[in-house]
């Protein structure tokens, strides 16, 4: 029979307040040393608990006077680096990642021509004229890629596809930067889809959206596959 640590026991129960409301966020959780008068426990139980509570993203750390554990609420960068997790520690293929993009990023463009707001487009703009200034810096190019696709998930404003993607886009950005398949045309093609699709965006033609992301993520894909069965780079495996 297994007993649960102590710190474990108060950390769940510190979690299902904050999760219920009860703790809202900003506000401080009770002091170390009302925690300890209140839960009887030790001032190290305490901390570890909060220190699990910080790791989940449940409760910022401040030092000093004014100091404490203050509540957050998880968002999307909570997701995102879980997924990141899961990616890198299951050594997650590359086609994998690019099989769960063809399905959501589509969906993600046809919320955001429906949802975005004109800071939605300034981002996705901004991406763009990154990526087409890039040139041939590889770094540079494939950074405003990823913007761009955090920018259109972001626009959806739906944070659990928001999150999804920022891991999705980070892990494929890492296992495609490769000189040999970033070449001219490439660039080419992504300068152009990436205009399309902002413009159905821009318009709020949801249909166009998600026609031209399906396009365009597929086109990549394919592009991606037909360059690992030429080469013996072993794209499918983080660096």
């Amino acid at each position: 029979m297994e007993v649960p640590k102590a710190s474990d026991v108060l950390a769940n129960e510190l979690r299902e307040r904050i999760l219920s409301g009860e703790y809202t966020e900003g506000t401080p959780l009770p002091p170390e040393r009302e925690l300890v008068v209140q839960t009887k426990m030790s001032r190290t139980t305490v901390r570890e608990a909060l220190r699990i509570l910080e790791v989940q993203g449940l409760v910022r750390i401040k030092a000093g006077r004014a100091g404490g554990a203050f509540v957050q609420r998880p968002g999307e960068k909570s997701m995102a680096d879980t997924v990141a997790l899961l990616i890198r520690g299951r050594q997650i293929r590359l086609g994998a990642l690019l099989e769960t993009r063809e399905a959501i990023e589509p969906f993600c463009a046809q919320l955001a021509a429906r949802h975005r707001t004109d800071e939605d487009l300034a981002r996705l703009d901004a991406a763009n004229k990154d990526i087409a200034a890039a040139g041939d810096k590889l770094d540079a190019f494939l950074q405003a890629n990823v913007d761009w696709h955090i920018a259109v998930a972001s626009a959806s404003h739906n944070e659990l596809l928001s999150g999804l993607m920022i891991s999705l886009s980070r892990a494929i950005y890492a296992a495609t930067e490769n000189e040999g398949f970033i070449d001219e045309k490439v660039r080419e093609i992504t300068v152009k889809a990436h205009r399309s699709v902002t413009k159905a965006i821009r318009d709020r033609d949801p249909d166009a959206a998600v026609r031209r992301m399906s396009r365009h993520v597929h086109s990549y894909a394919e592009s991606i596959r037909e360059f690992e069965e030429r080469t013996d780079i072993p794209l499918d495996q983080e660096p």
